[in-house]
């Protein structure tokens, strides 16, 4: 496990990065039906303990999940899929964070662990990304990592009755 610290405030308590478990469904389902957390990512309204539980029972190799925690609680997490044959030097990620504690460094701090992952353990030359046009918090942080833009996605996703557009970004 790696410790990062909270910037919520001096004296918080710090944020743990960790792999996910299956015990993790209820913590991950909270927060995956938060209405800004959703926001930034491809999830849908409604997610089950249930179906949580199942994806981490059977999740892949290729696949790799971590949280954040805060005092217990699941305050973030991020995806990491792996590619193989002549892209196994490539991996997508995915990520997000609590409603009530974004811009905290809980983002940054699960980011960092998935790059060290990444970069150190895995051999990973290329990690790629979309993020939605109006996130400007998050495009700013991966700028902050490394990532350039690639490419814009038109019409990416369909969230809260509209077509949003997305951008490509990788770090090489």
């Amino acid at each position: 496990m790696s410790a990062f610290p909270s910037h919520a405030q001096p004296g918080a308590n710090a944020c743990v990065i960790r792999a996910s478990i299956p015990a993790d469904a209820s913590g991950l389902a909270a927060l995956h039906n938060l209405p800004g957390y959703r926001q930034g990512t491809l999830r849908i309204p409604f997610h089950t303990e249930a179906e949580l539980r199942r994806r981490l029972e059977s999740k892949p190799p290729e696949v790799t999940t971590l949280l954040a925690e805060i005092d217990g609680q699941i305050v973030g997490d991020i995806g990491m899929t792996r590619f193989t044959g002549r892209r196994n030097h490539v991996a997508t990620i995915g990520m997000g964070v609590h409603d009530d504690f974004q811009r905290r460094g809980i983002g940054r701090a699960l980011l960092s662990a998935i790059i060290d992952l990444a970069d150190n353990w895995l051999n990973i030359t290329r990690l790629e990304l979309t993020v939605y046009t109006d996130n400007a918090a998050a495009i700013g942080l991966y700028q902050s990592f490394g990532f350039e833009q690639e490419g814009l996605h038109r019409a990416f996703a369909f969230r809260n009755g509209i077509f949003v557009d997305a951008l490509a970004m990788a770090r090489l």
